[in-house]
């Protein structure tokens, strides 16, 4: 493993019903005037919104409404909650929803406290933000694991790239498994894809030896396989969600990321997708993952025999280890149809895009076992059509 310095900054509340209590007992440590962010309303066709209004109002907080924050959250979304939050002099933020909820109040923090713009500040200064408005997150949609971290997604809609952004860690994080039973189940299956593409993209980055945030990464893709196959069968059965939930937040909260160099060139990609179709992003990484990974296995093929054999049980015996790594990335693509993900663009509803565009916008990680050029990754998205 490569060497690291662990500390982890968010306080996470998890179980059945564990909101309110939570919130009560967090939401004292800070000042009156809250930021209350979601989205598009969802939160209150469910009951969350007058539910998390009352402890509001029961903790004696002054909230200004951040509200309509979308998928794919944009840089002009960011700006106005920024404006919001000066404008009303905000002691703190409450995020409710999912990560694009999450990831649009972290950068909010940031450009609140800076007196530049946070995008010229990050991407032609090199600089990052030290101070923000402190905050919290209640998450009733989950899978992007955003609430463990302090990166956030961006769409700048006018430079027509979705980027990642960096801002403040949360606090706290509530995870109540009774708040996402309302989520529909194309978002539950959605949401835990991207889970599992967040521990295969730190899996597949450097080292590659037998390591052990890699062992305890197996575990956990186990686990959401396993899970998500048992969600298809009983959307209902809180046990399952409880641990689909778990795994998004295990996937983000760095333990399987300590002594890697991650590649997430799958997100980056479909990233820029998004960024020209603002199409959904577990869907495109359904759709990319297999065709990518055919392109780049032999550049890190042990690696991809041991997702093949540790993951999907593939049986080794009599076969090379090409041809165990291929049954492994092709048991990928089997699972992706099972769980009635997409498989091509077309099944979308993507049929014609800047594909040139798309390919060349789009960030080369360094943690990819194969550097790929932009030739290569427009091959990949006219396959992936």
């Amino acid at each position: 493993m490569n060497n690291f310095t662990y500390s982890y900054p968010v306080k996470v509340c998890f179980g059945d019903g564990v909101a309110k209590d939570s919130l009560k007992a967090e939401l004292q440590k800070y000042g009156k005037n809250i930021l209350f962010a979601y989205g598009g309303g969802a939160i209150k066709r469910v009951g969350i919104y007058d539910e998390i209004i009352a402890v509001l109002n029961e903790c004696g907080k002054v909230v200004t409404e951040f509200s309509g924050i979308m998928s794919n959250p944009t840089y002009t979304k960011v700006q106005e909650g920024a404006r919001l939050a000066k404008d009303n002099k905000v002691d703190f933020i409450l995020a409710v929803g999912g990560g694009s909820v999450i990831d649009c109040c972290k950068i909010v923090s940031a450009q609140a406290k800076l007196d530049q713009d946070i995008w010229d500040f990050e991407y032609q200064q090199h600089g990052l933000p030290t101070e923000y408005i402190p905050m919290g997150a209640v998450v009733s949609a989950f899978g992007t694991g955003a609430e463990m971290n302090n990166g956030a997604v961006i769409t700048n809609e006018v430079l027509k790239q979705k980027s990642p952004l960096w801002g403040a860690f949360y606090d706290f994080a509530v995870l109540d498994v009774g708040y996402t039973m309302t989520m529909p189940q194309k978002q539950v299956i959605s949401g835990s894809f991207d889970t599992l593409s967040h521990c295969m993209e730190t899996y597949f980055g450097s080292p590659r030896e037998t390591n052990l945030s890699d062992e305890i990464n197996e575990a956990v893709m186990r686990n959401v396989i396993k899970n998500m196959r048992a969600t298809l069968k009983n959307p209902d059965e809180k046990f399952v969600r409880s641990e689909l939930i778990w795994a998004a937040a295990m996937g983000e909260n760095g333990i399987l990321k300590l002594g890697k160099v991650t590649d997430f060139q799958c997100h980056m990609l479909e990233h820029q997708l998004g960024a020209y179709t603002d199409c959904n992003h577990g869907f495109g990484l359904a759709v990319i993952h297999p065709v990518l990974y055919r392109h780049i296995y032999k550049s890190a093929v042990s690696q991809f025999a041991k997702f093949a054999v540790n993951v999907w049980g593939v049986k080794p015996d009599g076969k090379t280890e090409d041809e165990v790594a291929i049954e492994g990335i092709n048991a990928l693509a089997d699972f992706i149809k099972e769980m009635g993900l997409p498989t091509t663009f077309s099944e979308m509803g993507i049929t014609d895009t800047d594909w040139k565009s798309i390919a060349d916008s789009t960030i080369i990680t360094g943690g990819c076992c194969k550097k790929l050029t932009k030739e290569e990754l427009l091959n990949i998205l006219i396959e992936c059509k």
